[in-house]
């Protein structure tokens, strides 16, 4: 009989049901964390995981092991290069992030755009001030790096704001909601004079650190841009500079390259900055999401038939 087991805590007991009755023919084991999971794991066929839990060693002795179902879109720290020589296959949930992240990101653009950071303050301390200055998203245009499904819905929200939609991506090939797309190595041509710069790239060795000073310079001083893709997009360094020189308006960041960003760290106090925890992507739907593209994939191992959905390139890592 094969084997799945999960190292997911809190799956929910109804979806614990839901895969046990649907798939009669297969053994479930739901364990809370990889330490549970370890031993069952050398005799597992599929292992479901955040991915963050995988080494070279725990792959080298799950010897049964076929397929890795990740139940989250960031691979940057999985073992690709043993995944690939021992041929296992590897899915994701890739695109379940699009509705909160484009959420996100419209709500913390009017955010930085009509001062909602200074309107609280001014609230705690009792202060009636309207000297505070708004501007407006609303016909705007923004920029965004990456053509995926989060980009994709942040393109089609921006649409109720009028904004005009500019993509920029490794192929260049145009997309739903995007009224322009360009290659990654166009960038610093399309960069300059946008309202918004918004990035949603995953790690990988082509957008590890791709955004530099000079892309900065490009910018527009009135320019607000936010990551909430991976942190290593970009040195913190470079953004700290970016604002103390006014080269941009204002940064939202939701990730950084060292996760938590330390308590002592300059970016904390930055009045100009606005930092959140890697936050964007937290919705109560994830989880039901999540569990419904694995069993999707599921009826496609079971019946051979299909095409697993977000299956991954081992050689690319997404």
């Amino acid at each position: 009989m094969m084997k799945v087991v999960s190292a997911i805590k809190r799956v929910p007991e109804d979806w614990k049901q839901r895969f046990q009755n649907r798939f009669e023919d297969i053994e479930f084991q739901f364990c809370h964390g990889i330490e549970e999971a370890e031993e069952p794991l050398k005799q597992a066929d599929v292992f479901v995981t955040y991915g963050e839990d995988l080494t070279p060693e725990r792959i080298q002795t799950a010897e049964n092991l076929k397929w890795i179902m990740v139940l989250s879109a960031g691979m940057d720290k999985m073992p690709f290069e043993k995944i690939e020589e021992k041929g296992i296959l590897v899915t994701n949930v890739r695109g379940i992030h699009a509705q909160p992240m484009a959420e996100y990101a419209i709500s913390m653009l009017l955010q930085v755009s009509r001062q909602a950071k200074t309107l609280i303050e001014q609230e705690k301390n009792h202060e009636w001030s309207r000297q505070p200055v708004m501007t407006e998203i609303s016909g705007q245009t923004m920029i965004l790096l990456g053509t995926g499904a989060i980009s994709q819905e942040v393109a089609r929200l921006a649409k109720a704001f009028r904004m005009k939609t500019i993509g920029v991506s490794k192929s260049g090939n145009p997309k739903e909601f995007f009224d322009e797309t360009y290659l990654v190595d166009d960038l610093s041509e399309v960069i300059g004079e946008v309202g918004f710069i918004v990035a949603a790239l995953p790690s990988t060795e082509e957008t590890r650190y791709l955004l530099k000073r000079e892309h900065f310079e490009k910018m527009s001083d009135k320019a607000i841009f936010l990551n909430m893709g991976r942190g290593d997009l970009v040195s913190s360094d470079v953004i700290l500079e970016a604002v103390r020189d006014g080269l941009i308006a204002h940064a939202v960041l939701d990730v950084f390259e060292t996760e938590p960003l330390p308590e002592k760290h300059p970016l904390w106090d930055e009045e100009r900055v606005t930092v959140t925890p890697h936050v964007s992507g937290i919705s109560p739907q994830y989880m039901g999401r999540g569990l419904e593209i694995f069993e999707e994939n599921l009826n496609v191992w079971m019946s051979g038939q299909g095409e697993y959905r977000n299956k991954i390139n081992l050689k690319r890592g997404y």
